[in-house]
């Protein structure tokens, strides 16, 4: 039985098991061909009894591009297996790091050209997440075809308190600031102009012109609003956000 791409990352995945960037041996894997093959890793952790309840958006940080050697967004799915909650643990994660996100329930599906309005009225409601993502790849050298493929390396979201959105949420969602704190010590500030240089609306927009599954009742997570930073056992990371309505989120990794 020939082993895939999928069979691959998961096996390495499953057993916290290093590999290298699929980029290295075929310089030709493409984005295409790198959501064949993350639709087939999809299929089978459905086949393990997971259900995709959303989509995490990934890179829309355009700051930490040159970090990673990005110039686009990616995104993956997010599955009812991979929701967690405080304390989380991450020890099965390789190279965990943790995202600061805002996160949208839908009631319907954005589509492509939609102003902010009417992008903000396909959204029931809003609430604070941490992603915790995860790389495969030693040292996260891999490029975006390698991260596409792996998943968008999404590993777990946890999310605080759904707000109700409402039409003077606009402002807000193009204006706030999320600061990241590592106990009570500042780990890293970033706004909202961070993701995709408007906020998590335009976040959406991008999606939704890429024709990315959002149903209703999707949960959509719009990227890292700072830097991806290394997440471990025993820290205790806050989420605080200023300039909108939404509670600070705190998370307890073991």
């Amino acid at each position: 039985m020939m082993i895939t791409i999928a069979d691959a990352i998961l096996h390495a995945l499953d057993h916290r098991l290093p590999m290298a960037p699929i980029t290295d041996s075929d310089p030709d894997f493409d984005l295409p061909r790198a959501y064949a093959a993350q639709a087939e890793l999809t299929a089978r952790r459905k086949a393990r009894g997971a259900h995709v309840i959303g989509l995490k958006a990934g890179f829309t940080n355009t700051t930490i591009w040159p970090e990673y050697g990005i110039d686009a967004p990616i995104h993956g799915p997010v599955f009812d297996t991979t929701l967690g909650q405080s304390p989380l643990a991450v020890a099965a994660f390789p190279e965990a790091k943790i995202e600061p996100e805002v996160a949208f329930r839908l009631r319907a599906t954005p589509q492509p050209g939609m102003e902010d309005a009417a992008l903000l009225a396909c959204v029931e409601a809003v609430a604070p997440a941490f992603e915790i993502v995860q790389s495969p790849f030693p040292g996260w050298r891999a490029k975006a075809p390698d991260t596409v493929a792996a998943g968008a390396m999404h590993a777990a979201l946890v999310l605080g308190e759904w707000q109700p959105t409402r039409p003077d949420w606009l402002g807000p969602l193009h204006n706030f600031t999320a600061t990241l704190l590592l106990g009570d010590d500042l780990a890293d500030r970033g706004t909202a102009a961070n993701l995709l240089g408007s906020g998590p609306l335009a976040v959406l927009r991008h999606l939704a012109g890429l024709g990315a599954p959002m149903p209703a009742d999707a949960i959509v997570s719009t990227g890292t609003v700072t830097r991806a930073l290394p997440a471990l056992p025993g820290q205790t990371w806050t989420a605080r956000f200023d300039g909108i309505a939404l509670p600070p989120l705190t998370l307890a990794l073991t």
